[in-house]
């Protein structure tokens, strides 16, 4: 490694990376009975069971009260934040469709009334030069 300096993110070979124990490792499953070790065929390798000694070191790990209320309350906020993450971008997306809507309808009433206001200002304006037109020809004809 340059200069003898190692990132601290990256395990060296002789260290051991354990994972994380996920929610299905904690959550207890039921065991079926356990037979004694004596009772099993000699040679059969499909029934081999552990000893009684060996048998309570493998047991699951329990859990205590105040342990799974902490588990149940950070499963409980990590799926309200899933939750609300995708309740906000659902709101968010009704919201600009309404709005789209509305404001589609607002600018097709607005160009609706610019247009009429546009074509009766023209109508005016047309009519009062044809009628100032017409005043100054009846004069030069006079």
């Amino acid at each position: 490694m340059p200069n003898g300096k190692h990132d601290a993110n990256i395990p060296l070979l002789t260290e051991v990376i354990v994972p994380l124990p996920t929610l299905t490792d904690v959550i207890e499953t039921p065991q079926a009975p356990v037979a004694s070790v004596a009772a099993a065929p000699v040679g059969d390798e499909d029934n081999f069971e552990l000893p009684v000694a060996q048998r309570e070191t493998v047991a699951q790990p329990t859990l205590s009260r105040h342990d799974w209320e902490r588990l149940e309350a950070e499963v409980r906020e990590k799926v309200l934040q899933q939750l609300q993450d995708r309740i906000d971008f659902v709101i968010e997306q009704r919201v600009r469709d309404g709005l789209a809507d509305v404001l589609q309808t607002a600018v097709e009433g607005m160009a609706a009334q610019i247009r009429n206001g546009l074509h009766q200002t023209l109508d005016e304006v047309i009519s009062r030069a044809v009628s100032l037109e017409l005043v100054k020809l009846k004069k030069t004809n006079i």
